[in-house]
Protein backbone atom coordinates (compact mmCIF):
# COMPACT_ATOMS: atom_id res chain seq x y z
CA UNK A 1 0.00 0.00 0.00
CA UNK A 2 1.37 3.38 -0.83
CA UNK A 3 2.17 5.71 2.03
CA UNK A 4 0.99 9.01 0.39
CA UNK A 5 -1.51 9.09 -1.98
CA UNK A 6 -1.79 12.94 -1.98
CA UNK A 7 2.01 13.31 -3.12
CA UNK A 8 1.89 14.56 -6.98
CA UNK A 9 0.28 17.62 -4.94
CA UNK A 10 3.32 19.44 -5.62
CA UNK A 11 2.27 19.66 -9.79
CA UNK A 12 -0.25 22.55 -8.06
CA UNK A 13 2.15 24.48 -6.29
CA UNK A 14 5.95 24.39 -8.03
CA UNK A 15 6.95 26.48 -10.68
CA UNK A 16 5.83 25.65 -14.13
CA UNK A 17 9.48 26.09 -15.56
CA UNK A 18 10.71 23.69 -13.13
CA UNK A 19 8.07 21.29 -13.44
CA UNK A 20 8.50 21.05 -17.37
CA UNK A 21 12.44 20.62 -16.42
CA UNK A 22 12.03 17.74 -14.13
CA UNK A 23 9.48 16.16 -16.40
CA UNK A 24 10.44 17.13 -20.09
CA UNK A 25 14.29 15.76 -19.89
CA UNK A 26 14.03 12.25 -19.10
CA UNK A 27 10.54 11.96 -21.31
CA UNK A 28 12.88 13.48 -24.50
CA UNK A 29 15.45 11.43 -23.86
CA UNK A 30 13.64 8.33 -23.78
CA UNK A 31 11.60 9.63 -26.80
CA UNK A 32 14.72 10.20 -28.78
CA UNK A 33 16.23 6.68 -27.56
CA UNK A 34 12.94 4.94 -28.54
CA UNK A 35 13.94 6.92 -32.22
CA UNK A 36 17.32 5.78 -32.48
CA UNK A 37 16.09 2.16 -32.53
CA UNK A 38 15.36 2.54 -35.91
CA UNK A 39 17.62 5.37 -36.55
CA UNK A 40 20.82 3.36 -35.47
CA UNK A 41 19.18 0.53 -37.09
CA UNK A 42 19.73 2.51 -40.75
CA UNK A 43 22.60 4.13 -39.79
CA UNK A 44 24.50 0.95 -39.68
CA UNK A 45 22.51 -0.55 -42.67
CA UNK A 46 23.65 2.25 -44.88
CA UNK A 47 27.29 1.52 -43.81
CA UNK A 48 27.19 -1.66 -44.69
CA UNK A 49 28.32 -2.25 -48.18
CA UNK A 50 26.81 -5.61 -48.74
CA UNK A 51 22.84 -3.31 -47.87
CA UNK A 52 23.91 0.19 -48.89
CA UNK A 53 20.97 2.63 -50.14
CA UNK A 54 18.67 -0.01 -51.14
CA UNK A 55 18.91 -1.86 -47.08
CA UNK A 56 17.70 2.30 -46.51
CA UNK A 57 15.02 2.06 -49.25
CA UNK A 58 13.93 -1.36 -46.83
CA UNK A 59 14.07 -0.02 -43.69
CA UNK A 60 11.70 2.89 -44.91
CA UNK A 61 9.56 0.77 -45.85
CA UNK A 62 9.00 -1.14 -42.72
CA UNK A 63 8.87 2.46 -40.72
CA UNK A 64 5.37 3.02 -40.96
CA UNK A 65 4.43 -0.71 -40.19
CA UNK A 66 6.03 0.44 -36.84
CA UNK A 67 4.35 3.37 -36.35
CA UNK A 68 0.96 1.79 -36.94
CA UNK A 69 1.48 -0.64 -33.46
CA UNK A 70 2.94 3.20 -32.23
CA UNK A 71 -0.08 4.15 -32.65
CA UNK A 72 -2.20 1.88 -30.58
CA UNK A 73 0.58 1.90 -28.28
CA UNK A 74 -0.17 5.82 -27.70
CA UNK A 75 -3.77 5.17 -27.66
CA UNK A 76 -3.70 3.29 -24.32
CA UNK A 77 -0.61 5.30 -22.60
CA UNK A 78 -0.97 8.74 -23.58
CA UNK A 79 -5.14 8.17 -22.54
CA UNK A 80 -4.37 6.96 -19.11
CA UNK A 81 -1.27 8.67 -18.59
CA UNK A 82 -4.07 11.98 -18.90
CA UNK A 83 -6.37 10.29 -17.16
CA UNK A 84 -4.28 9.16 -14.43
CA UNK A 85 -2.85 12.61 -13.79
CA UNK A 86 -6.99 13.99 -13.58
CA UNK A 87 -7.85 11.33 -11.61
CA UNK A 88 -4.84 11.84 -8.90
CA UNK A 89 -5.59 15.36 -9.27
CA UNK A 90 -9.00 15.11 -8.40
CA UNK A 91 -7.82 13.21 -5.33
CA UNK A 92 -9.60 9.39 -6.53
CA UNK A 93 -6.51 7.03 -5.98
CA UNK A 94 -8.79 3.78 -7.00
CA UNK A 95 -9.64 5.30 -10.07
CA UNK A 96 -6.38 5.50 -10.94
CA UNK A 97 -4.91 2.24 -10.03
CA UNK A 98 -7.76 0.53 -11.98
CA UNK A 99 -7.42 2.43 -15.06
CA UNK A 100 -3.51 0.78 -15.17
CA UNK A 101 -4.65 -2.57 -14.20
CA UNK A 102 -7.13 -1.75 -17.26
CA UNK A 103 -4.41 -0.44 -19.55
CA UNK A 104 -2.05 -2.83 -18.80
CA UNK A 105 -3.95 -5.93 -19.66
CA UNK A 106 -5.41 -4.13 -22.98
CA UNK A 107 -1.59 -3.56 -24.18
CA UNK A 108 -0.40 -6.99 -24.05
CA UNK A 109 -3.43 -8.07 -26.05
CA UNK A 110 -3.65 -5.30 -28.79
CA UNK A 111 0.26 -6.25 -28.88
CA UNK A 112 -0.23 -9.81 -30.19
CA UNK A 113 -3.41 -8.94 -32.35
CA UNK A 114 -0.79 -6.88 -34.39
CA UNK A 115 1.90 -9.12 -34.44
CA UNK A 116 -0.40 -11.71 -35.80
CA UNK A 117 -2.11 -9.42 -38.32
CA UNK A 118 1.56 -8.59 -39.68
CA UNK A 119 3.13 -11.90 -39.71
CA UNK A 120 0.35 -13.05 -42.00
CA UNK A 121 -0.55 -10.26 -44.12
CA UNK A 122 3.24 -9.69 -44.91
CA UNK A 123 3.89 -9.39 -48.06
CA UNK A 124 0.82 -7.43 -48.86
CA UNK A 125 1.64 -4.91 -46.46
CA UNK A 126 4.98 -4.33 -47.88
CA UNK A 127 3.89 -3.91 -51.47
CA UNK A 128 0.90 -1.62 -50.08
CA UNK A 129 3.76 0.99 -48.62
CA UNK A 130 5.95 0.92 -51.57
CA UNK A 131 8.92 -1.93 -51.11
CA UNK A 132 8.83 -3.41 -54.46
CA UNK A 133 10.62 -0.57 -56.10
CA UNK A 134 12.94 -3.46 -56.93
CA UNK A 135 13.34 -6.89 -55.75
CA UNK A 136 16.72 -6.24 -53.90
CA UNK A 137 14.88 -3.60 -51.98
CA UNK A 138 11.55 -6.27 -51.59
CA UNK A 139 13.78 -8.79 -49.92
CA UNK A 140 15.62 -7.04 -47.65
CA UNK A 141 12.22 -5.40 -46.35
CA UNK A 142 11.07 -8.82 -46.05
CA UNK A 143 13.45 -10.46 -44.16
CA UNK A 144 13.68 -7.06 -41.61
CA UNK A 145 9.60 -7.16 -41.51
CA UNK A 146 9.45 -10.83 -40.24
CA UNK A 147 12.07 -10.32 -37.29
CA UNK A 148 10.70 -6.64 -36.33
CA UNK A 149 7.23 -8.62 -35.78
CA UNK A 150 8.76 -11.09 -33.19
CA UNK A 151 9.43 -7.65 -31.04
CA UNK A 152 5.91 -6.34 -31.52
CA UNK A 153 4.21 -7.51 -28.45
CA UNK A 154 7.24 -6.06 -26.02
CA UNK A 155 7.30 -3.01 -28.25
CA UNK A 156 3.37 -2.32 -27.65
CA UNK A 157 3.63 -2.81 -23.90
CA UNK A 158 6.54 -1.25 -22.97
CA UNK A 159 5.79 2.07 -25.18
CA UNK A 160 2.10 1.91 -23.26
CA UNK A 161 3.70 1.24 -20.09
CA UNK A 162 6.28 4.56 -20.18
CA UNK A 163 3.72 7.33 -19.87
CA UNK A 164 1.83 5.93 -17.29
CA UNK A 165 5.11 5.48 -15.46
CA UNK A 166 6.09 8.96 -15.64
CA UNK A 167 2.68 10.43 -14.71
CA UNK A 168 3.38 8.12 -11.36
CA UNK A 169 6.27 10.35 -10.74
CA UNK A 170 9.24 8.64 -12.45
CA UNK A 171 10.34 10.06 -15.26
CA UNK A 172 13.44 9.52 -14.16
CA UNK A 173 12.83 5.07 -14.08
CA UNK A 174 11.53 6.11 -18.03
CA UNK A 175 14.52 7.50 -19.00
CA UNK A 176 16.62 4.74 -17.80
CA UNK A 177 14.69 1.55 -18.83
CA UNK A 178 14.47 3.34 -22.69
CA UNK A 179 18.36 4.09 -22.62
CA UNK A 180 19.36 0.44 -21.54
CA UNK A 181 17.25 -0.80 -24.24
CA UNK A 182 18.43 1.24 -26.49
CA UNK A 183 21.57 0.49 -25.86
CA UNK A 184 21.43 -2.94 -26.15
CA UNK A 185 19.86 -2.45 -29.82
CA UNK A 186 23.30 0.03 -30.46
CA UNK A 187 25.66 -2.60 -29.02
CA UNK A 188 24.35 -5.88 -30.65
CA UNK A 189 23.62 -3.86 -34.43
CA UNK A 190 27.54 -3.91 -35.63
CA UNK A 191 28.09 -7.16 -33.64
CA UNK A 192 25.07 -8.92 -35.64
CA UNK A 193 25.42 -6.61 -39.04
CA UNK A 194 29.41 -6.57 -39.31
CA UNK A 195 30.56 -9.68 -37.55
CA UNK A 196 28.23 -12.30 -37.78
CA UNK A 197 27.00 -10.54 -41.22
CA UNK A 198 23.24 -11.05 -40.61
CA UNK A 199 22.48 -8.52 -42.72
CA UNK A 200 18.88 -7.27 -42.17
CA UNK A 201 17.85 -10.10 -40.04
CA UNK A 202 21.05 -8.83 -37.37
CA UNK A 203 20.03 -5.34 -37.08
CA UNK A 204 16.29 -6.53 -36.36
CA UNK A 205 16.82 -9.04 -34.23
CA UNK A 206 19.01 -6.30 -32.32
CA UNK A 207 16.06 -4.18 -32.01
CA UNK A 208 13.40 -6.78 -30.43
CA UNK A 209 16.49 -7.61 -28.20
CA UNK A 210 15.88 -4.07 -26.69
CA UNK A 211 12.61 -3.89 -26.72
CA UNK A 212 12.43 -7.24 -24.73
CA UNK A 213 14.44 -5.33 -21.95
CA UNK A 214 12.74 -2.05 -21.73
CA UNK A 215 8.97 -4.53 -21.86
CA UNK A 216 10.28 -5.91 -18.97
CA UNK A 217 11.39 -3.11 -17.06
CA UNK A 218 8.06 -1.75 -17.12
CA UNK A 219 6.61 -4.73 -16.34
CA UNK A 220 9.00 -4.99 -12.89
CA UNK A 221 7.78 -1.44 -11.85
CA UNK A 222 3.91 -1.72 -12.28
CA UNK A 223 4.85 -5.24 -9.55
CA UNK A 224 6.88 -3.40 -7.12
CA UNK A 225 7.62 0.40 -7.18
CA UNK A 226 4.21 2.37 -8.06
CA UNK A 227 4.44 5.29 -6.37
CA UNK A 228 1.66 8.35 -6.27
CA UNK A 229 -1.35 5.59 -7.91
CA UNK A 230 -2.94 2.64 -5.31
CA UNK A 231 -1.91 -0.36 -7.82
CA UNK A 232 -1.70 -4.51 -7.81
CA UNK A 233 -2.67 -7.11 -8.91
CA UNK A 234 -6.09 -6.52 -8.05
CA UNK A 235 -6.37 -3.89 -10.36
CA UNK A 236 -5.74 -5.88 -13.61
CA UNK A 237 -8.88 -6.61 -14.83
CA UNK A 238 -10.99 -5.44 -18.10
CA UNK A 239 -13.00 -2.41 -16.94
CA UNK A 240 -15.09 -1.33 -20.16
CA UNK A 241 -15.93 2.39 -18.14
CA UNK A 242 -12.69 3.03 -17.72
CA UNK A 243 -11.69 2.22 -20.90
CA UNK A 244 -14.72 4.86 -22.47
CA UNK A 245 -13.25 7.17 -20.20
CA UNK A 246 -9.29 7.20 -21.06
CA UNK A 247 -9.00 5.39 -24.57
CA UNK A 248 -10.84 9.25 -25.81
CA UNK A 249 -8.10 10.92 -24.46
CA UNK A 250 -5.70 8.95 -26.60
CA UNK A 251 -7.38 8.96 -29.61
CA UNK A 252 -5.59 12.42 -30.64
CA UNK A 253 -1.56 10.15 -30.23
CA UNK A 254 -3.56 7.16 -32.54
CA UNK A 255 -4.97 9.77 -34.77
CA UNK A 256 -1.63 11.55 -34.79
CA UNK A 257 0.19 8.49 -35.67
CA UNK A 258 -2.32 7.02 -38.08
CA UNK A 259 -2.68 10.01 -39.88
CA UNK A 260 1.54 10.08 -40.33
CA UNK A 261 1.15 6.33 -41.65
CA UNK A 262 -1.24 7.45 -44.29
CA UNK A 263 0.96 10.93 -45.14
CA UNK A 264 3.88 8.44 -45.53
CA UNK A 265 2.06 5.62 -47.27
CA UNK A 266 0.96 8.11 -49.83
CA UNK A 267 4.83 10.05 -50.37
CA UNK A 268 6.45 6.61 -50.69
CA UNK A 269 3.59 5.48 -53.30
CA UNK A 270 4.30 9.42 -55.07
CA UNK A 271 8.06 8.95 -54.92
CA UNK A 272 7.91 5.08 -56.23
CA UNK A 273 5.61 6.99 -59.05
CA UNK A 274 7.29 10.17 -59.86
CA UNK A 275 10.43 8.27 -59.60
CA UNK A 276 10.37 6.48 -62.00
CA UNK A 277 9.58 9.24 -64.45
CA UNK A 278 12.45 11.00 -63.42
CA UNK A 279 15.15 11.34 -65.79
CA UNK A 280 17.71 9.77 -63.32
CA UNK A 281 16.15 7.85 -61.07
CA UNK A 282 14.05 6.16 -63.31
CA UNK A 283 17.11 4.11 -64.15
CA UNK A 284 17.68 0.86 -62.30
CA UNK A 285 20.46 1.78 -60.41
CA UNK A 286 19.43 4.66 -59.06
CA UNK A 287 15.78 3.96 -58.74
CA UNK A 288 16.35 2.69 -55.00
CA UNK A 289 17.40 6.51 -53.93
CA UNK A 290 14.21 8.90 -53.69
CA UNK A 291 13.07 6.20 -50.97
CA UNK A 292 15.64 5.76 -49.13
CA UNK A 293 16.45 9.43 -48.76
CA UNK A 294 12.95 10.66 -48.10
CA UNK A 295 13.76 7.57 -45.11
CA UNK A 296 16.76 10.02 -44.03
CA UNK A 297 15.34 12.84 -44.12
CA UNK A 298 12.41 11.40 -42.16
CA UNK A 299 14.70 10.33 -39.06
CA UNK A 300 15.91 13.76 -38.44
CA UNK A 301 12.65 14.93 -38.45
CA UNK A 302 11.54 12.08 -36.30
CA UNK A 303 14.65 13.14 -33.89
CA UNK A 304 12.98 16.78 -33.86
CA UNK A 305 9.83 15.61 -33.41
CA UNK A 306 10.86 13.16 -30.66
CA UNK A 307 12.30 16.64 -28.52
CA UNK A 308 8.91 18.43 -29.77
CA UNK A 309 6.68 15.31 -28.20
CA UNK A 310 8.62 15.09 -25.28
CA UNK A 311 8.42 18.28 -24.04
CA UNK A 312 4.69 18.39 -24.70
CA UNK A 313 3.76 15.26 -23.40
CA UNK A 314 5.68 15.97 -20.23
CA UNK A 315 2.99 18.71 -19.53
CA UNK A 316 0.61 16.45 -19.60
CA UNK A 317 0.23 14.77 -16.01
CA UNK A 318 1.28 18.52 -14.56
CA UNK A 319 -1.63 19.71 -17.16
CA UNK A 320 -3.94 16.72 -16.05
CA UNK A 321 -3.43 17.55 -12.52
CA UNK A 322 -3.67 21.37 -12.53
CA UNK A 323 -6.95 20.45 -14.67
CA UNK A 324 -8.30 18.28 -11.81
CA UNK A 325 -7.58 20.82 -9.30
CA UNK A 326 -9.33 24.01 -10.70
CA UNK A 327 -6.45 25.68 -11.44
CA UNK A 328 -6.82 26.82 -15.33
CA UNK A 329 -4.40 29.33 -14.67
CA UNK A 330 -1.83 27.64 -14.37
CA UNK A 331 -2.48 25.55 -17.54
CA UNK A 332 -3.13 28.53 -19.41
CA UNK A 333 0.19 29.63 -18.46
CA UNK A 334 2.05 26.69 -18.72
CA UNK A 335 0.71 26.53 -22.17
CA UNK A 336 2.19 29.66 -23.37
CA UNK A 337 5.75 28.53 -22.02
CA UNK A 338 5.23 25.47 -24.04
CA UNK A 339 4.72 27.11 -27.10
CA UNK A 340 7.72 29.61 -26.79
CA UNK A 341 9.41 26.97 -25.87
CA UNK A 342 8.75 24.86 -28.93
CA UNK A 343 9.43 27.31 -31.34
CA UNK A 344 13.12 28.01 -30.18
CA UNK A 345 13.43 24.16 -30.87
CA UNK A 346 11.89 24.52 -34.43
CA UNK A 347 14.47 27.58 -35.34
CA UNK A 348 17.55 25.14 -34.19
CA UNK A 349 16.26 22.47 -35.99
CA UNK A 350 15.72 24.76 -39.36
CA UNK A 351 19.32 26.61 -38.73
CA UNK A 352 20.16 22.48 -38.56
CA UNK A 353 18.51 21.31 -42.04
CA UNK A 354 19.18 24.68 -43.89
CA UNK A 355 23.00 25.40 -42.86
CA UNK A 356 24.47 21.08 -42.47
CA UNK A 357 22.59 18.77 -44.80
CA UNK A 358 25.83 16.97 -46.13
CA UNK A 359 26.82 16.11 -43.22
CA UNK A 360 23.22 14.53 -41.89
CA UNK A 361 24.19 12.78 -45.31
CA UNK A 362 26.65 11.87 -44.62
CA UNK A 363 26.20 9.58 -41.51
CA UNK A 364 24.03 7.66 -43.59
CA UNK A 365 26.21 6.85 -46.58
CA UNK A 366 26.04 9.50 -49.05
CA UNK A 367 29.87 9.71 -49.14
CA UNK A 368 30.37 6.20 -50.67
CA UNK A 369 26.85 6.19 -52.71
CA UNK A 370 26.76 8.24 -56.19
CA UNK A 371 26.77 11.88 -56.61
CA UNK A 372 22.93 12.00 -57.15
CA UNK A 373 22.37 10.61 -53.87
CA UNK A 374 24.31 13.65 -52.15
CA UNK A 375 22.60 15.95 -54.39
CA UNK A 376 19.31 14.72 -54.00
CA UNK A 377 19.56 14.38 -50.23
CA UNK A 378 20.70 17.90 -49.46
CA UNK A 379 17.98 19.44 -52.04
CA UNK A 380 15.28 17.21 -50.02
CA UNK A 381 16.34 18.67 -46.73
CA UNK A 382 16.40 21.98 -47.34
CA UNK A 383 13.19 21.65 -49.38
CA UNK A 384 10.92 18.82 -47.01
CA UNK A 385 11.71 20.98 -43.86
CA UNK A 386 11.80 24.64 -44.75
CA UNK A 387 8.89 25.16 -42.60
CA UNK A 388 9.77 23.03 -39.78
CA UNK A 389 9.26 25.63 -37.06
CA UNK A 390 5.69 25.65 -37.87
CA UNK A 391 5.60 22.00 -37.83
CA UNK A 392 7.14 22.34 -34.07
CA UNK A 393 4.18 24.61 -32.91
CA UNK A 394 1.48 22.43 -34.66
CA UNK A 395 2.63 19.26 -32.64
CA UNK A 396 2.73 20.52 -29.61
CA UNK A 397 -0.68 22.43 -29.61
CA UNK A 398 -2.64 19.41 -30.76
CA UNK A 399 -0.59 17.19 -27.83
CA UNK A 400 -1.34 20.01 -25.26
CA UNK A 401 -5.59 20.55 -26.63
CA UNK A 402 -5.15 16.49 -25.81
CA UNK A 403 -4.07 17.04 -22.27
CA UNK A 404 -6.58 19.31 -21.33
CA UNK A 405 -9.55 16.88 -22.22
CA UNK A 406 -10.13 18.18 -25.70
CA UNK A 407 -8.99 15.07 -27.91
CA UNK A 408 -11.59 15.61 -30.35
CA UNK A 409 -10.01 19.08 -30.89
CA UNK A 410 -6.66 17.76 -31.23
CA UNK A 411 -7.85 14.78 -33.30
CA UNK A 412 -9.58 16.96 -36.03
CA UNK A 413 -6.24 18.77 -36.24
CA UNK A 414 -4.19 16.04 -36.49
CA UNK A 415 -6.22 14.76 -39.52
CA UNK A 416 -6.53 18.28 -41.12
CA UNK A 417 -2.69 18.27 -40.70
CA UNK A 418 -1.85 14.18 -41.72
CA UNK A 419 -4.75 13.26 -43.87
CA UNK A 420 -6.40 16.27 -45.63
CA UNK A 421 -3.15 18.39 -46.44
CA UNK A 422 -0.38 15.90 -45.65
CA UNK A 423 -1.60 13.17 -47.71
CA UNK A 424 -4.02 15.04 -49.73
CA UNK A 425 -1.03 17.82 -50.74
CA UNK A 426 1.51 14.71 -51.69
CA UNK A 427 -0.51 13.63 -54.56
CA UNK A 428 -2.17 16.83 -55.76
CA UNK A 429 0.84 18.80 -56.29
CA UNK A 430 3.25 15.84 -58.01
CA UNK A 431 0.74 15.95 -60.49
CA UNK A 432 1.93 19.84 -61.39
CA UNK A 433 5.72 19.65 -60.32
CA UNK A 434 6.40 16.20 -60.39
CA UNK A 435 8.91 14.62 -57.83
CA UNK A 436 9.89 18.50 -56.60
CA UNK A 437 5.80 18.49 -56.05
CA UNK A 438 6.38 15.76 -53.15
CA UNK A 439 8.78 17.50 -51.48
CA UNK A 440 7.21 20.86 -51.12
CA UNK A 441 3.75 19.25 -49.92
CA UNK A 442 5.54 18.75 -46.51
CA UNK A 443 6.21 22.67 -46.15
CA UNK A 444 2.77 23.63 -47.91
CA UNK A 445 0.79 21.46 -45.23
CA UNK A 446 2.30 23.08 -41.88
CA UNK A 447 1.83 26.24 -43.52
CA UNK A 448 -1.92 25.46 -43.73
CA UNK A 449 -2.57 23.75 -40.67
CA UNK A 450 -0.84 26.56 -38.92
CA UNK A 451 -3.11 28.75 -39.39
CA UNK A 452 -5.69 26.76 -38.47
CA UNK A 453 -3.99 26.05 -35.21
CA UNK A 454 -3.53 29.30 -34.30
CA UNK A 455 -7.79 29.59 -34.46
CA UNK A 456 -7.80 26.55 -32.05
CA UNK A 457 -5.28 27.80 -29.47
CA UNK A 458 -7.02 31.00 -29.37
CA UNK A 459 -10.10 28.97 -28.78
CA UNK A 460 -8.10 27.12 -26.06
CA UNK A 461 -6.70 30.34 -24.10
CA UNK A 462 -10.12 31.97 -24.07
CA UNK A 463 -11.66 28.69 -22.65
CA UNK A 464 -8.83 28.54 -19.88
CA UNK A 465 -9.42 32.30 -19.00
CA UNK A 466 -13.16 31.28 -17.49
CA UNK A 467 -13.50 30.74 -13.92
CA UNK A 468 -13.49 27.09 -12.80
CA UNK A 469 -15.81 25.45 -9.98
CA UNK A 470 -13.63 23.63 -8.29
CA UNK A 471 -15.69 21.23 -6.41
CA UNK A 472 -19.33 20.24 -6.76
CA UNK A 473 -21.34 18.18 -4.33
CA UNK A 474 -24.47 15.71 -5.24
CA UNK A 475 -24.63 14.02 -2.16
CA UNK A 476 -28.49 13.96 -0.31
CA UNK A 477 -27.00 15.56 2.73
CA UNK A 478 -27.90 19.40 1.92
CA UNK A 479 -24.83 21.57 2.14
CA UNK A 480 -25.08 25.29 4.09
CA UNK A 481 -23.80 27.96 1.54
CA UNK A 482 -25.68 30.84 3.79
CA UNK A 483 -23.50 31.53 6.51
CA UNK A 484 -26.22 31.84 9.90
CA UNK A 485 -24.83 35.14 11.74
CA UNK A 486 -26.35 33.60 14.81
CA UNK A 487 -24.79 33.60 18.29
CA UNK A 488 -23.01 31.16 20.67
CA UNK A 489 -24.09 27.89 18.47
CA UNK A 490 -22.40 24.97 19.06
CA UNK A 491 -20.35 23.57 17.11
CA UNK A 492 -18.96 19.90 15.98
CA UNK A 493 -15.67 20.24 14.16
CA UNK A 494 -14.01 17.18 12.19
CA UNK A 495 -10.76 16.44 11.24
CA UNK A 496 -10.01 15.85 7.40
CA UNK A 497 -7.13 14.65 5.64
CA UNK A 498 -6.71 12.89 2.59
CA UNK A 499 -8.29 9.52 2.41
CA UNK A 500 -9.74 9.89 5.76
CA UNK A 501 -13.37 10.15 4.68
CA UNK A 502 -13.97 13.13 6.88
CA UNK A 503 -16.23 14.58 4.64
CA UNK A 504 -18.88 11.31 4.37
CA UNK A 505 -18.47 11.18 7.96
CA UNK A 506 -19.65 14.77 8.43
CA UNK A 507 -22.58 14.44 6.73
CA UNK A 508 -23.54 11.57 8.02
CA UNK A 509 -23.35 13.41 11.32
CA UNK A 510 -25.73 16.15 10.25
CA UNK A 511 -28.07 13.73 9.15
CA UNK A 512 -28.69 11.85 12.03
CA UNK A 513 -28.43 14.93 13.98
CA UNK A 514 -30.37 16.72 11.67
CA UNK A 515 -27.70 20.13 11.65
CA UNK A 516 -26.32 22.02 9.13
CA UNK A 517 -23.11 20.70 7.75
CA UNK A 518 -20.49 23.19 6.20
CA UNK A 519 -17.74 22.46 3.90
CA UNK A 520 -16.39 24.82 1.49
CA UNK A 521 -18.53 27.55 2.70
CA UNK A 522 -16.18 27.98 5.59
CA UNK A 523 -13.19 28.95 3.01
CA UNK A 524 -15.88 30.94 1.12
CA UNK A 525 -17.04 33.15 3.69
CA UNK A 526 -13.68 33.36 5.35
CA UNK A 527 -12.46 34.84 1.61
CA UNK A 528 -15.21 37.26 2.17
CA UNK A 529 -14.65 38.52 5.48
CA UNK A 530 -10.85 38.60 5.04
CA UNK A 531 -10.98 40.07 1.55
CA UNK A 532 -8.00 37.04 0.86
CA UNK A 533 -8.71 35.04 -2.22
CA UNK A 534 -10.25 31.69 -1.68
CA UNK A 535 -7.50 29.57 -3.60
CA UNK A 536 -5.32 31.22 -1.22
CA UNK A 537 -7.04 29.83 2.03
CA UNK A 538 -7.33 26.54 0.39
CA UNK A 539 -3.97 26.46 -0.88
CA UNK A 540 -2.42 26.99 3.29
CA UNK A 541 -5.04 25.07 4.44
CA UNK A 542 -3.80 21.72 2.78
CA UNK A 543 -0.28 22.87 2.67
CA UNK A 544 -0.19 23.23 6.47
CA UNK A 545 -2.37 20.25 7.36
CA UNK A 546 -0.72 18.11 4.27
CA UNK A 547 2.79 18.62 6.13
CA UNK A 548 1.80 18.17 9.83
CA UNK A 549 0.39 14.60 8.76
CA UNK A 550 3.23 13.79 6.69
CA UNK A 551 5.39 14.00 10.02
CA UNK A 552 3.08 11.59 11.53
CA UNK A 553 2.17 14.03 14.10
CA UNK A 554 -1.34 13.12 14.82
CA UNK A 555 -1.94 14.36 18.47
CA UNK A 556 -3.39 17.59 19.10
CA UNK A 557 -1.04 17.65 21.78
CA UNK A 558 1.98 17.34 19.75
CA UNK A 559 4.52 20.26 19.81
CA UNK A 560 6.00 20.44 16.24
CA UNK A 561 7.49 23.90 15.18
CA UNK A 562 6.72 24.88 11.68
CA UNK A 563 8.74 27.99 9.92
CA UNK A 564 8.57 29.39 13.87
CA UNK A 565 5.40 28.22 14.93
CA UNK A 566 3.91 25.30 16.62
CA UNK A 567 2.07 23.52 13.49
CA UNK A 568 -1.16 22.67 16.44
CA UNK A 569 -1.84 26.44 17.61
CA UNK A 570 -1.22 27.65 13.83
CA UNK A 571 -4.45 25.05 12.83
CA UNK A 572 -6.50 25.66 16.20
CA UNK A 573 -6.25 29.29 16.00
CA UNK A 574 -7.04 29.73 12.22
CA UNK A 575 -9.87 27.54 13.31
CA UNK A 576 -11.23 28.87 15.43
CA UNK A 577 -10.99 32.75 13.87
CA UNK A 578 -12.21 30.78 10.91
CA UNK A 579 -15.88 29.89 12.88
CA UNK A 580 -15.92 33.41 15.28
CA UNK A 581 -16.18 35.02 11.89
CA UNK A 582 -18.73 32.80 10.13
CA UNK A 583 -21.12 32.29 13.43
CA UNK A 584 -20.45 36.24 15.27
CA UNK A 585 -18.62 34.81 18.32
CA UNK A 586 -17.19 37.10 20.38
CA UNK A 587 -14.68 34.09 21.36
Amino acid sequence: MNQNKNSNIFLEREPLGKLMLKYSIPLIISLLVAALYNIVDQIFIANADYLGSNGNAANNVVFPLTVIALAFTLLIGDGVCAFVSMSLGARQAKQAGDSVGSAALLSSTMGIIIAVIYWIFREELLTFFGGRINDETFKFAYEYFTYIIIGIPFYVFGQAMNPIISADGSPNYVMFSTLMGAGINIVLDPLFIFGFHWGMMGAAVATVMGQIFTAFMSLYYLSRKMKAVDFSKNNLHYNTRLMKRYLPLGICSFISQISIVISVAAVNMMIRKYGADDEIFSQPQYSQIPMAVIGIVMKFFQIVISIVVGLSASCTPITGYNIGAGRNDRVKKLFSLLLFCEAVIGIIAFVIVEVFPANIANLFGAAEESAYYMDFTIKCFRTYLCLIILACINKAAFIFIQAIGRPYISAGLSVVREVIFGAGLTVIMPMFMGLDGVLWSMPASDGLTFIISAIAIAYIYKQLSKPVKVHQESEEVKIVTDIPSNKNLPVIVIGRSFGSGGRSVGKLVAEKLNIPYYDRAILTETAKTSGMNEKYLEYNDELYTEEYIEEGNHSKNHDVNLRGQNKNNYLEKANKNCLNNLLGNDK
